[in-house]
């Protein structure tokens, strides 16, 4: 509650929060417009592959012309401007730079640059929750063990919902459910750039002149991205998956109460302590009228009557028993939020969310029958979407991450609806983040699947 106070504090003693900037897409624009804003703040550097579209993106935001005119990393951090070039070494290579901004949104780019900023002893907040799904619980052990902080991203869903537990737990509650919304038909899973504005109701047309990406909004259509933050927030907050992975319970906001508990009692969840999602749409697509789709949300519990009686007095909506309630954000801000993570990490060292242990897993699963020798495409693509498994399930079964599907080869046929599994594909296995990712594999083996007897 004190964060604006203390970069008050950096400001007035001319001493900003120095930050790096790895991507300038959606994300970090809508941060940048709000860093623009915020005391106590310097935006030293942004590095991107296309640094035209940067500053193409910068100008759409309003970012003042000479703030981005220094001509080395160096110069921007002596003269308060901002540096922006396609050399992410030289970004890290500047010690005054307090921590870095991950919003490439590539999986095995999110993993090198999270070894680099252990590397060169820099923070690091991790807009790319596709690495975080896909090693977190690697890359944060090997951030605490250089003594860095590695966070996920406040605004978007995932350290969201980690806010919301974490306020549920330090209130004293036991946490039943927790995630987002979404707007979910188990066919979307099987949906492509050709026909995702189909599932999203728009013509073609409608989505060229808005500029939107097919393939981006294939992967939240399709689950992926659902599968992605709920792997983040599993192995963030403890919370675990059903087994059979996210049901997607439909429901209004005012019924979460009565679907976040367990089947036994009249619910949606396999087990107290689920990481789940909710859907937007009845299973026959009738729109839900007032809904999580764009929110977040944590489901608890009263553990006595008397806490019970105390909901009751207070107008808490509770489930038809008054005794399992709900909090929830009905959206989020994405981008525009980041400063929170940004203050949090650089000004009290502490993670807005950050992997404890690996629960979850995001796997890739056909969305058509595949044969030997065809090239995976990735996140949002034709080939692949990703599923939510428990990590024990995706170890025993072998199963091939999401998160390094693309442009990976099939050696065997996979069919529609099945998991790939490594034994399935090509994978380079001396690239830097499959071997990260086989490292956590191994590391965790032993406990997963002695937990899993």
């Amino acid at each position: 509650m004190n964060l604006h106070r203390l970069l008050l504090e950096r400001q007035a003693q001319d001493r900003p929060v120095r930050v790096g900037i790895l991507g300038c897409g959606k994300f970090a624009s809508m941060y940048l417009a709000q860093a623009v804003r915020t005391p106590g703040v310097h935006i030293a550097a942004i590095a991107d592959l296309n640094p035209v579209a940067a500053r193409e993106n910068l100008a759409r935001i309003g970012w003042p012309a000479e703030r981005s005119a220094a001509a080395d990393c160096g110069a921007a951090l002596q003269s308060g401007a901002t540096w922006i070039g396609d050399d992410v070494e030289a970004l890290f290579r500047q010690e005054a730079i307090d921590l870095v901004i991950d919003s490439t949104g590539d999986p095995p780019s999110g993993v090198h640059h999270a070894l680099l900023a252990c590397r060169h002893g820099k923070s690091i907040i991790m807009v790319n929750v596709e690495a975080d799904a896909l090693a977190g619980p690697m890359l944060a052990e090997k951030a605490r063990e250089a003594g860095i902080v590695y966070s996920l991203a406040y605004g978007d869903q995932p350290a969201m919902i980690c806010d919301l537990v974490d306020w549920a737990r330090a209130s004293g509650f036991d946490v039943t459910a927790a995630g987002r919304g979404h707007k979910w038909l188990p066919e979307f899973q099987f949906y492509t750039p050709d026909n995702v504005w189909d599932g999203y109701g728009l013509t073609p047309q409608q989505a060229a002149e808005g500029g939107l990406n097919p393939k981006m909004f294939t992967s939240f259509l399709d689950g992926t991205k659902p599968a992605i933050e709920s792997t983040a927030v599993a192995n963030a907050t403890g919370l675990t998956p059903a087994p059979d992975g996210l049901a997607y319970p439909p429901a209004r906001i005012d019924e979460i109460p009565n679907v976040c508990r367990p089947r036994a009692e009249g619910g949606a969840l396999d087990h107290k302590g689920q990481v789940e999602v909710i859907s937007s749409l009845h299973r026959d697509g009738r729109v839900i009228d007032y809904d999580i789709r764009f929110g977040v949300f944590v489901a608890f519990e009263a553990d006595t009557d008397y806490v019970a009686r105390c909901f009751m007095e207070y107008g808490v909506r509770t489930d038809d028993s008054g005794r399992y309630a709900a909090l929830y954000k009905r959206w989020h801000l994405i981008g525009l939020e980041l400063g929170i993570s940004v203050a949090s990490v650089a000004l009290r060292g502490e993670p807005t969310g950050a992997a404890t242990g690996w629960r979850a897993d995001a796997v890739a699963v056909a969305k058509r029958d595949l044969k030997a020798g065809e090239l995976l495409d990735g996140e949002g693509g034709y080939t692949v979407s990703g599923r939510l498994m428990p990590a024990a399930r995706s170890l025993a079964e072998g199963a091939f991450p999401m998160g390094l599907t693309h442009d990976v080869r099939l050696v065997n046929p996979v069919a529609k609806g099945q998991v790939v599994r490594w034994s399935d594909v090509a994978a380079d296995a001396d690239h830097p983040a499959v071997k990260l990712r086989r490292e956590m594999e191994e590391s965790c083996r032993p406990a997963l699947l002695q937990a899993a007897e």
